[in-house]
């Protein structure tokens, strides 16, 4: 399992910029300040804007209910979508690495993150990436479950399309953030670090991260870390 954001690609200036209008369309408000991203799921973050963006408690409570909210999102960044490509960019190694992990025996890829599926799937397709995952057995921001949940849904899913039962112990989740660490240890799940996003090398080692990556460049080391 991949998370997507700081660990395969960065889209943080098209996202922001799409997450900024649709938040303005849903409330009538300007977005002027964010909360913390890192691991955080979309509808999270979008609950936590309502409050840091000057609404009253009442009125934050009844639009974090909306289900139009996030779906204004994706409207907004499928309307960028060809700025994915020229102002986001693959991380280094990213490619390289989901085309190796895929030629894996038994392996299969997808993803766990915080981004809502349509986004998540646009991010993906934007850099032709998203030819290596499944995304039909993935988790995302769009559900309502924490992450260490979707992991486990995510085995179910597994399960029932490719017809075998899958053990936590079966599984890895390559991600950046101290939450994707602690969703793993929910789990019961392995998380290879990839120090690609805000949280250090460091910081991810001390978290339960193992091992732990500088970054996706030296393929056969991600393909080591993985199928270790």
């Amino acid at each position: 399992m991949w998370n997507i954001d700081l660990t395969l690609v960065d889209v943080a200036r098209v996202s922001r910029d799409a997450y900024a209008e649709a938040f303005l369309r849903a409330t009538g408000r300007r977005l002027v300040a964010l909360p913390q991203l890192a691991g955080a799921s979309d509808s999270e973050i979008f609950f936590e804007s309502l409050a840091l963006n000057e609404g009253s408690p009442e009125q934050d409570l009844r639009q974090s209910a909306d289900p139009d909210l996030l779906a204004r999102y994706s409207t907004e960044l499928a309307a960028a979508f060809e700025l994915l490509a020229t102002r986001g960019r693959v991380l280094p190694g990213a490619a390289d690495a989901l085309a190796a992990v895929a030629r894996v025996p038994g392996a299969i890829q997808t993803v766990l993150t915080g981004t809502i599926r349509q986004n998540a799937a646009s991010k993906l397709r934007a850099f032709g990436l998203d030819r290596y995952l499944d995304l039909e057995i993935g988790g995302f921001g769009s559900e309502v479950y924490p992450k260490g949940t979707l992991i486990l849904r995510s085995l179910d899913l597994a399960k029932e399309k490719y017809g075998v039962a899958l053990l936590p112990a079966d599984v890895v989740y390559v991600a950046d953030s101290i939450r994707d660490v602690v969703a793993a240890k929910v789990a019961r799940v392995r998380c290879v670090g990839v120090a690609s996003g805000r949280s250090s090398s460091a910081v991810l080692r001390d978290a339960g991260a193992d091992p732990v990556l500088d970054d996706l460049t030296r393929t056969s080391a991600v393909v080591a870390a993985v199928t270790r």
